[in-house]
């Protein structure tokens, strides 16, 4: 443990270290820290819907009936029929025959992935042969989330990386490929660039080099499309090579995470994904509390709205004060500082402000590309937003 210790006392010594926030309560997106009263710019609750009376009162009831959590796998025991109309309805919301719910987000990728290219390994076990020793690979784009990067390297299948959005050097490396089987896998909205995925030339890609596309919507579930479905009704597409994965720790404001796709692969992910039938999964009064959110997303369109409008209010604001943005097309709008120090020294000016804006650096991000994210929030104020931007422009 010296080697650990030593590290700590060198990270210390950079003033790099984040310290933790331990707040009374949580962004709505105002919250209590020390006794104050700060506007979180950094929620990933974006409708301000974990705090509504809607979402509580349906968890209460939950609550109520069956406890606190469900301590069975849904293999053994745990199949409540609460769990089959959330994956029913969010299947329907993907367009697609079948979902399946897992405890996290996180755990859904660390689990799905591996289980797209292993479980035919743990079909032979009882006696299955297939006709050919399939070969997979995965296609990633460079900046995908960690979960998913963790998910594939746990597959054992090669990982070749493309550039950023590029699909230029996406389309050499399939075309170079000899796999049977290819992966492209990409964020919908990559989470610290704000920036959104080109789903139709992915999707002609996949067609033209016979690939699968797993989406990982986790920021675009709920927030993006006409009707909050998410990256591909925002660009108005359905595909039969789309496995959708999303959170509904976000837009949804609860906690878990969900695969939908056709029925026969959600048939071998329920027998072959060991993150699906070997843990628990989210507790029942969570899973009300998703249904009621899928309700007030679609019977409570002025959220999304109001997200939009402080979104492109923020957007004009900082550009009229000077500030240089990164993407602005999502409710995240990154402010690249590059330096890590003065990343961290404005986000700690912001808090002495009243305001929470998370400082993105590396590991999460790359060195010399430290920035301040701001996550927009259907809850924030004309008047949150314009001192915000007077604060940062003040330091």
């Amino acid at each position: 443990m010296h080697d650990l210790k030593e590290l700590g006392l060198w990270l210390a010594a950079r003033g790099t270290e984040q310290q933790l926030l331990v707040p009374s309560s949580l962004p709505d997106p105002c919250f209590q820290l020390d006794g104050r009263e700060l506007v979180s710019f950094s929620t990933n609750n974006y409708l301000a819907i974990a705090n509504s009376t809607r979402l509580k009162a349906r968890a209460k009831e939950a609550l109520e009936r069956y406890g606190v959590g469900n301590c069975e796998s849904r293999l053994l025991g745990g199949n409540l029929e609460l769990y089959d109309l959330l994956e029913a309805r969010l299947a329907r919301i993907k367009r697609k025959e079948a979902a399946l719910v897992f405890a996290t987000g996180y755990l859904t990728n660390l689990g799905v992935l591996p289980a797209l290219v292993r479980s035919t390994q743990l079909a032979r076990a009882y006696g299955y042969r297939t006709r050919k020793s399939w070969t997979h690979a995965f296609f990633s784009d460079e900046f995908n989330h960690l979960s998913i990067r963790e998910g594939m390297r746990a597959s054992g299948a090669p990982v070749v990386s493309f550039r950023h959005v590029d699909m230029a050097d996406l389309e050499r490396k399939l075309q170079s490929s000899n796999a049977d089987v290819k992966f492209i896998v990409t964020d919908g909205v990559f989470s610290q660039h704000g920036d959104i995925a080109p789903l139709p030339e992915i999707i002609s890609l996949a067609d033209r080099y016979d690939a699968f596309v797993y989406l990982d919507d986790a920021h675009g579930t709920g927030v993006l499309g006409p009707t909050g479905a998410g990256t591909p009704e925002y660009f108005g597409i359905e595909s039969p090579r789309l496995i959708h994965m999303g959170t509904l720790s976000k837009a949804y404001g609860s906690i878990g995470g969900f695969v939908a796709t056709d029925e026969y692969v959600a048939n071998i992910l329920r027998l072959g994904c060991s993150a699906y039938g070997f843990t628990s999964t989210l507790p029942p009064d969570q899973a009300a509390a998703v249904l009621e959110a899928i309700d007030m997303v679609e019977d409570e369109p002025e959220r999304r709205q109001q997200l939009w409008e402080n979104q492109q209010l923020f957007v004009a604001c900082m550009q009229e004060a000077g500030f240089t943005l990164g993407c602005t097309l999502t409710p995240i709008v990154p402010l690249l500082v590059g330096d890590e120090v003065e990343c961290a020294r404005l986000a700690a000016g912001l808090r002495t402000g009243g305001f929470h804006v998370d400082a993105i650096m590396f590991p999460a991000v790359a060195r010399g590309q430290s920035r301040l994210r701001f996550i927009m929030n259907a809850h924030h104020t004309a008047e949150h937003i314009h001192r915000v931007v007077q604060t940062l422009r003040s330091m």
